[in-house]
């Protein structure tokens, strides 16, 4: 392997690198450094976040930077506050003996007038988010004519945040020639759009497969009942009491409501959600980036562009709507050659999206049972003796206690004494536990649904306790699985409500959700709409019908399309009745 001091890297550089207690290079960098510095070019890099990114272009900027040259000469962009600021600080470290080299981050949700008295100033690098630095430019606040090296960081982040046009806006106004840096964890056409569009004959470098995820991490799903997910949480919790790691929601109101719920029943959790203020969001993060709590319970926008080390465990408590959005969750354990987990708590429906995942991911998810009551009581009691035996202990300061504390237990054998060491920590375990069911699903293999052929006319019968819904909108009219998704959560009012199988045809659609709010949802689907189309939601009591067989059929594709729709299901002024007047079938 080859080392820093082997890259032509500048001493001053290698004795910050050094300070930063950096021993060795990681893949990306050792493969990004040395090519850059020999002979600067477009680079694509292929990886995660925690895999060295941020040193790999650092470094080789702070090689070219002329420190008499008091003007932007390198621009780094990324798609979140934490993650501009976390760079801007990992580069000024990597800088400490560079006295005359000046990094700022510039950023929304701070205040622009300091940030515009620093861009007058003269700095040589800027971090910054694309919002904030299109609104620069639009503000004639910074001029980016001599920008030389140009580092998109978080790529696909970026563009799934919706920051494409200010990408585009941003990289027109810097120089044509100059190098281009990009940086994804994922390939998507946007990403490639972009690459084809601004660089030049890029060299990729790739740090494990496309899409692949972090390569040590361990897949993991636990199957139950809907009902039952909240529950199978809190066991994921209790059998690693030392769990460290991110809940994964759908939406920031089941994010407030798991994280509550969490709290009530005496978790270490926080919420991380769009509701909160960047004072509120820096206060969560800072507490959970020292550990002040051991569970981040956010969604995926919410936790977009986060960079914390060491985390244990990932856990989608809802799969994600796409497999780039499963690659990012996943990829924030398991960072920097340390092991990870990633666990996914599924209904018996969802067994077709983990092989889906599987596919695109390329590895395998391993189904493991819900720890049982037992398990855990076993798993906490081993963790808590433990505790005991490798706790520390201040002679001195425990010395004059110690006679007191002889007398009150005196009458005590060793046996009971442990007994009553370990119920005192141990009894709400025992209690909680002592007679809890098994939240094991059975392992269906989609053997509730079945065909049955009728001329030409193909009926699916709805699993036990599903009722198959007929929507009267469909692929013409750009609908996706994630829209049906929110429909059913809006028309129900429930987040926790089991979806089943979702269906797309050309002109309409079909999902199973939970009998029990089958005429909640027809009841309070009039008047919804999509694009202009009213809603017409009735029971399918005749399933798939013949005009739909064949190339009309959907099935689940399109669940990667999201973003396209923005604002929910609502009902348009005035309240119009979105049933058509004429007959129905059968209703609850």
């Amino acid at each position: 392997m080859m080392q820093f001091n082997e890259m032509g890297l500048d001493p001053r550089i290698l004795k910050g690198i050094q300070e930063m207690g950096f021993e060795q290079p990681s893949p990306i960098q050792e493969q990004f450094i040395p090519l850059f510095l020999k002979e600067p070019t477009d680079i694509v890099g292929l990886a995660q976040t925690g895999t060295g990114k941020t040193a790999a272009f650092g470094l080789p900027i702070l090689q070219k930077i002329d420190p008499k040259n008091r003007a932007p000469q390198a621009l780094i962009l990324s798609p979140t506050r934490e993650l501009c600021v976390q760079i801007a600080r990992e580069i000024s470290d990597y800088a400490k003996y560079l006295p005359d080299v000046v990094i700022t981050p510039i950023y929304g949700g701070a205040d622009i007038s300091g940030q515009i008295s620093a861009l007058r100033k003269g700095v040589h690098i800027i971090a910054a988010t694309p919002g904030r630095m299109h609104d620069m430019i639009r503000k004639n606040k910074v001029d980016l004519s001599q920008v030389t090296i140009m580092v998109l960081d978080e790529a696909d982040e970026m563009l799934n945040m919706g920051f494409q046009e200010d990408v585009d806006a941003i990289l027109e106004q810097t120089p044509k020639a100059k190098n281009t840096l990009l940086f994804s964890a994922t390939m998507p056409k946007e990403v490639a759009a972009i690459a084809k569009n601004y660089m030049n004959n890029p060299v990729e470098i790739s740090v494990g497969k496309k899409g692949s995820g972090a390569e040590n991490v361990e897949h993991i799903y636990h199957m139950v009942h809907a009902k039952d997910r909240y529950s199978a949480l809190k066991r994921v919790m209790d059998f690693v009491p030392e769990v460290y790691g991110i809940v994964f929601c759908r939406t920031r109101i089941e994010t407030k409501e798991i994280a509550a719920q969490l709290i009530t029943d005496g978790y270490s959790a926080e919420a991380l959600h769009g509701d909160l203020s960047q004072q509120q969001r820096d206060f969560v993060m800072e507490k959970f980036r020292t550990r002040g709590v051991q569970m981040l319970i956010a969604t995926d926008v919410a936790a977009r562009g986060l960079d914390v080390n060491d985390l244990t465990h990932i856990v989608n408590y809802n799969l994600p709507d796409d497999i780039e959005n499963y690659t990012h969750r996943s990829g924030r354990t398991g960072r920097a050659g340390k092991s990870g987990i990633s666990i996914s708590i599924i209904h018996m429906k969802e067994q077709g999206r983990i092989r889906m995942i599987e596919k695109g991911i390329g590895k395998k998810f391993l189904r493991m049972p819900v720890p049982t009551g037992k398990v855990i009581c076993e798993k906490q009691l081993m963790y808590l003796i433990d505790k005991l035996q490798t706790v520390t202990i201040n002679e001195e300061q425990i010395e004059p206690f110690l006679p007191a504390v002889h007398q009150k237990l005196e009458s005590l054998s060793k046996e009971d004494l442990i007994k009553h060491v370990v119920s005192l920590e141990f009894n709400r375990f025992l209690d909680y536990y002592g007679n809890t069911a098994d939240l094991n699903a059975p392992d269906t293999h989609d053997s509730g649904r079945r065909e049955v052929r009728e001329g030409r006319e193909m009926r699916r019968t709805s699993s036990e306790g599903m009722t198959q819904i007929r929507l009267n909108v469909g692929l013409s009219q750009g609908l996706i699985p994630k829209d049906i998704i929110t429909f059913v959560i809006d028309a129900t009012g429930r987040r926790n409500v089991e979806i089943g199988k979702i269906d797309l045809y050309k002109n309409h659609a079909t999902v199973e959700i939970e009998s029990a709010y089958g005429t909640t949802l027809l009841k309070n689907s009039r008047g919804m709409n999509f694009r202009g189309s009213f809603f017409d939601a009735e029971v399918n009591s005749g399933g798939r019908e013949s005009g739909d067989r064949g190339g009309d059929r959907g099935g689940d594709r399109g669940g990667d399309r999201g973003g396209r729709f923005e604002r929910g299901f609502r009902k348009p002024e005035g309240g119009r009745d979105g049933f058509k007047s004429r007959d129905r079938k059968k209703r609850f």
